[in-house]
């Protein structure tokens, strides 16, 4: 939500979106192809394919304008969020939470903190 409140690009749904996406990518990754047992294949293939996949999009969502980099906040904001859905799919609920617990703290309280390190960076 609080991308949403601060008008940026990816919101609530766009998060939710890929916190979906990555847990359901997980789950079938994990159980999607338990019919090709004798088969050798490793599960954990597509999970990695889900991170690249985010990578993608938030290699999107980067660009310089004016000398600034924008928009890399929301897209590590994506990545955490598909981390935090795969996390559910394979029933790490305590670590879910709390990462999107810490993932919160992040983007609002340590927002009040930025200027302190951008004036001090200007000084150096």
């Amino acid at each position: 939500m609080e991308r949403e409140v601060h008008g940026k690009a990816a919101g609530l749904r766009t998060y939710s979106l890929v916190s979906l996406g990555a847990c359901l990518f997980t789950i079938i990754s994990i159980y999607g192809f338990r019919e090709f047992a004798p088969v050798g294949f490793d599960p954990s293939r597509i999970a990695s394919q889900v991170v690249v996949g985010i990578g993608f999009i938030g290699a999107g969502l980067i660009f310089l304008r004016a000398n600034e980099i924008q928009g890399l906040t929301t897209a590590a904001g994506l990545w955490i969020s598909a981390a935090v859905g795969m996390s559910v799919a394979v029933k790490m609920y305590w670590i879910s939470i709390f990462a999107s617990f810490l993932a919160i703290f992040v983007l609002r309280v340590l927002r009040w903190f930025e200027p302190y390190f951008h004036s001090a960076h200007k000084n150096d």
